[in-house]
């Protein structure tokens, strides 16, 4: 034995303390996981670690700590990994329903000590979270199935969700310290949750329908700071959504409606959420509602300028002003020709020829299902102020002085169709202020009806806003599949371009990588790769009869 070697601590001591050191706590173990709970195991592990790593400082080499500190973790902890995280009444999926923190932060720290050891963890806690989302989309199936209406707006359930994953992350930062593993076990369940749809609207409606009642005035009554942080959670939960492009669709159509309406509650607001989005997806997903605010800013100069212009002329008795709107901007909208009063087109007229002159490559579409007025009414001795649409006020003139008139002639005087005409009749004469009256009284429109201005009519209010039902959907649903086959092909032709040569699975995996708003099913990019295909041997067949081989 010679000086500065250690054979002899290793073979006389060392080894056999290890292997006396196994037994030990192989008996513990045993004892352990019969009568402990799974935190009391853990607890009485974690001492027994701390005691083992204090006993070799004080008495043994430090180059046996390390593998004593294996020894013990592999007997009291590798072998029984399973048990304790599955544990009936103690385990992971109960601490986490039970909000232990300082149990689960115990567990995550003593299994972090194991090769591979947080992976079950993790994937317990991945199972555990969708559970939790798909207790609340069953809790949103329940009202529907117990006759609750469906609508594209429900608060509740988004912020259920909203809720619960603002809890998790939480949880995922204090207790797993952020770790990778449970990060995307946060990420993999809630993609499942966020795109698991229940009812006729899909999560991406109900989510933008969320926004529209935080961005609009007469919404959910909120300070500055609790929008901030609403937009901000709404935008987290946003990020797991597979049909981003459906989302954007259906936003920019409540985008519009709230700045074309003026019911948008701050402009600061709106830019701030276009913003997050644009962090979160990038500048071409916000190009258009980016276009839609700078529209209205432009469009107010205009308005100002106008607006002189028509003082200055006192021609026309109307106060009027036009918005003018970029049209690959905004949705589109229907443009019923409707005939309208003298007064109403002469101002048109009027704006017409002083744009024509400030614009001479610009060619003016009127749409005037967008429009408002708000029109003077007199009901006996009172007078009230109207709120309505373009539309509505046109049907309300054709009632002045008492007139009267059937629906087919109102129809065949205003050169409107049915679609358009019924909801303007019935938010008129059927809506919570008829000011005008209908004969025979009920609450649907039909093309015999006959309508007069209702001379009984009184309201405490002066001012008063009738709105009229919307016949458009939230979103073009054809557009949007127009605008995914388009982004696939794109994305086909580009792929192709730069590798040349790949297999029809390369090339799908690589279409899926690329597509960053939606996530098509292999067939759909099949289908549009099969299309190019006959495209180019098309093109490359019509080349051969124009130039044919000599």
């Amino acid at each position: 034995m010679g000086m500065g070697s250690l054979d002899s601590y290793t073979n006389d001591l060392e080894q056999p303390l290890l292997d006396a050191t196994r037994a030990f706590y192989g008996r513990k173990r045993e004892d352990w996981i019969t009568k402990d709970s799974t935190p009391d195991y853990l607890i009485k592990a974690e001492k027994a670690l701390g005691e083992e790593k204090t006993r070799v400082v004080e008495y043994l080499n430090p180059a046996t700590e390390p593998k004593i500190r294996r020894v013990v973790e592999d007997e009291i902890l590798q072998k029984v990994q399973m048990n304790l995280l599955e544990k009936e009444g103690s385990g992971c999926s109960v601490l986490l329903a039970n909000d232990k923190t300082s149990d689960l932060q115990r567990m995550f720290q003593l299994f972090s000590r194991l090769d591979s050891g947080l992976q079950p963890m993790a994937n317990i806690v991945e199972k555990f979270i969708t559970s939790q989302g798909n207790a609340c989309i069953e809790k949103r199936q329940a009202r529907l199935d117990s006759g609750e209406k469906d609508k594209n707006d429900d608060p509740e359930f988004v912020k259920s969700l909203i809720d619960l994953q603002e809890k998790y992350l939480g949880v995922i930062r204090e207790t797993f310290a952020s770790h990778h593993l449970f990060q995307k076990a946060l990420k993999n369940s809630f993609e499942e949750i966020v795109n698991n749809d229940v009812g006729n609207f899909s999560n991406a409606e109900l989510m933008s329908t969320f926004c529209d009642r935080i961005l609009k005035s007469g919404g959910d009554k909120l300070s500055e700071s609790q929008v901030e942080v609403s937009l901000d959670r709404i935008v987290q939960l946003f990020s797991f959504l597979n049909d981003k492009d459906l989302f954007a669709e259906i936003y920019r159509n409540q985008l519009a409606k709230r700045l074309l309406n003026q019911r948008s509650a701050s402009d600061d607001a709106e830019k701030a959420m276009i913003a997050k989005l644009k962090v979160q997806c990038g500048t071409q997903f916000t190009s258009k509602m980016e276009g839609m605010l700078n529209d209205l800013a432009v469009g107010s100069e205009q308005k100002s300028e106008f607006d002189r212009r028509m003082e200055l002329q006192q021609e026309n008795s109307l106060s009027f002003g036009v918005q003018v709107l970029t049209t690959g901007n905004w949705p589109s909208y229907k443009a019923p020709e409707v005939a309208l009063p003298p007064q109403m087109s002469k101002c048109m007229d009027v704006f017409k020829e002083w744009h024509d002159a400030k614009h001479q490559n610009r060619r003016l579409t009127w749409v005037h299902s967008l429009g408002n007025a708000t029109v003077r009414a007199t009901y006996g001795k009172k007078s009230y102020d109207l709120q309505v649409t373009t539309l509505q006020a046109v049907v309300l003139n054709v009632f002045n002085e008492g007139k009267s008139c059937g629906f087919s002639e109102l129809k065949s005087k205003l050169n409107l169709d049915d679609i358009t005409l019924k909801p303007l009749m019935h938010s008129l004469s059927c809506g919570k202020h008829k000011v005008i009256s209908k004969s025979p009284a009920s609450n649907k429109i039909a093309s015999t009806d006959s309508f007069s201005g209702n001379a009984k009519f009184s309201c405490n209010m002066r001012k008063i806003r009738i709105p009229v039902a919307s016949v458009e959907s939230s979103h073009n649903k054809n557009r949007v599949e127009e605008d995914r086959s388009v982004a696939i092909e794109a994305a086909i032709v580009r792929i192709m371009k730069a590798r040349k040569t790949l297999s029809h699975q390369q090339l799908v995996a690589e279409v899926l990588s690329q597509l960053a708003f939606f996530k098509p099913q292999p067939r759909v990019i099949k289908k549009v790769g099969d299309f190019i295909l006959l495209f180019i041997c098309s093109l490359v067949l019509m080349e051969s009869l124009t130039h044919p081989l000599l």
